[in-house]
């Protein structure tokens, strides 16, 4: 679905993403993981159109999207869900999902928008019970989920997640990672970008390790929680054992 060839992107003089090339696949979920500055967040927005890479390729579909305008891209079935979550604040909950269907204004009419809405709602009840309030007066953890509803009003056909565990208390990030695992199990294709690395490779079917803008490891999620530069880089210390026994089992819920 989406082939990812020699991306590079830069702010200004420095090169923030230097030529990586991924793939994600029709149902797959992906993860890329690094530390803080390694380029993911980065790749996400020029995949998204917020950033202008200035090179290489950005293919979905075989159709080429590395000029495309933010708005054409979501047309083409790509959402960012953005790290920070980015609501419209000082609207409600029910107006922040109306607003995520807006590229599909033309093709639908309101009452359909507001049914599929609903729909949202009723997978996330907390959501229905402050459906009439604005969305910065949520928790962390229901902003989050709101995040990642309006994305889906878009109808993606590759759902963008960009830090999704970003300053959430433990309890409410295995919430969001049971709604991603949700997510998988319904067939939507999603690229992760996650810096909690153990929970984004027990979620993902494949992933990539950027380190400086550079891919420097990549495979199976399975290969990756056992490898020893994972490990010692991302994982923590003492968590080889850890990771090598949960290695053995399903590496998503």
């Amino acid at each position: 679905m989406l082939e990812v060839r020699d991306l590079r992107v830069r702010y200004g003089a420095v090169e923030a993403v230097r030529g990586i090339s991924l793939t994600v696949r029709a149902g797959e979920l992906v993860a890329l993981i690094g530390s803080n500055g390694a380029g993911k967040s980065s790749c996400l927005k020029a995949l998204a159109g917020i950033l202008r890479p200035v090179g290489g390729s950005i293919q979905f579909d075989g159709d080429e999207l590395a000029a495309e305008p933010a708005h054409r891209i979501v047309a083409r079935g790509i959402v960012l869900v953005p790290e920070g979550r980015r609501l419209f604040a000082d609207q409600t909950v029910m107006d922040n999902l109306l607003l995520g269907a807006y590229g599909r204004r033309h093709t639908e009419g309101h009452t359909h928008r507001r049914a599929r809405a609903e729909q949202h709602l009723d997978q996330f009840p907390i959501l229905r019970e402050r459906q009439h309030l604005a969305a910065g007066t949520l928790s962390g953890g229901e902003q989050q989920m709101l995040a990642i509803s309006r994305g889906l009003m878009a109808s993606p056909r590759l759902l963008l997640l960009d830090e999704p565990s970003l300053g959430l208390a433990p309890l409410l990030v295995r919430q969001i990672f049971d709604i991603i695992a949700a997510l998988r199990r319904e067939g939507k294709t999603i690229l992760l970008v996650e810096q909690m690395a153990s929970l984004a490779l027990r979620a993902a079917d494949r992933a990539y390790v950027l380190v400086q803008g550079r891919i420097a490891l990549e495979g199976t999620s399975k290969e990756l929680l056992a490898h020893p530069d994972v490990v010692g880089g991302y994982l923590g210390r003492g968590a080889a054992g850890e990771t090598r026994r949960r290695a053995q089992g399903p590496i998503a819920n």
